[in-house]
């Protein structure tokens, strides 16, 4: 197995970027590639799992090795797939996926792209109890990721940009970006709305 991948991005592609490692371009599938576009032509560490099965072989690339782990598990479970997987974790951070699994919150579930009630259940079913292991979620299991997953100004943001019409995934995808910073609702959607501009 490849464990990670040590070169320069050359190229960014929309699921994928190019790594240059000792004169060899590795294509590589990411969960939101354009967020190594700061980082074209820098050298980076990329975690990486080598997919192979008889009809693909595919190399997919992570941030940290608790988001490969992650998409390790979510292979794992009946009814998805790498794609779905890479979605999953395009759409939001991997603690958020962890606190839903074990609160069995199904309809957090259901809004990542190609999940189903059936997969969500399924997903409940055959993760729970095994995230913590990843070091997800916090000493009191998905509680407390469950009471605050984002701040109020955070929410409004979100919903301010569903009423300019953008997607939920769309908006999860450029949300996860600016999570965490201590802005108004106001300052959120401009900064969703350049990352949006951005990709």
């Amino acid at each position: 197995m490849i464990a990670y991948l040590y070169g320069k991005i050359v190229e960014v592609q929309v699921d994928a970027i190019i790594i240059d490692v000792n004169g060899i371009g590795y294509l590589v599938y990411c969960p939101d590639a354009m967020r190594f576009e700061r980082k074209k032509n820098e050298w980076v560490k990329v975690f990486t799992y080598h997919y192979v099965r008889e009809d693909i072989i595919s190399l997919y690339g992570f941030t940290t090795e608790q988001e490969r782990a992650l998409f390790v598990h979510l292979l794992a479970v009946s009814g998805i797939g790498p794609k779905g997987a890479l979605g999953i974790l395009a759409a939001c951070r991997p603690a958020d996926v962890a606190a839903a699994v074990e609160r069995e919150d199904e309809k957090y579930l259901t809004k990542f792209p190609g999940v189903g009630k059936k997969t969500a259940r399924q997903m409940i079913l055959d993760l729970k109890g095994k995230l913590s292991e990843l070091g997800l979620l916090p000493a009191g299991g998905g509680d407390e990721l469950a009471q605050a997953p984002r701040s109020t100004a955070l929410n409004e943001a979100v919903e301010a940009l569903e009423s300019l019409g953008y997607g939920d995934k769309e908006i999860q995808k450029v949300i996860r970006q600016i999570t965490g910073e201590n802005l108004s609702a106001n300052e959120y959607v401009k900064q969703a709305l350049r990352l949006i501009a951005a990709q």
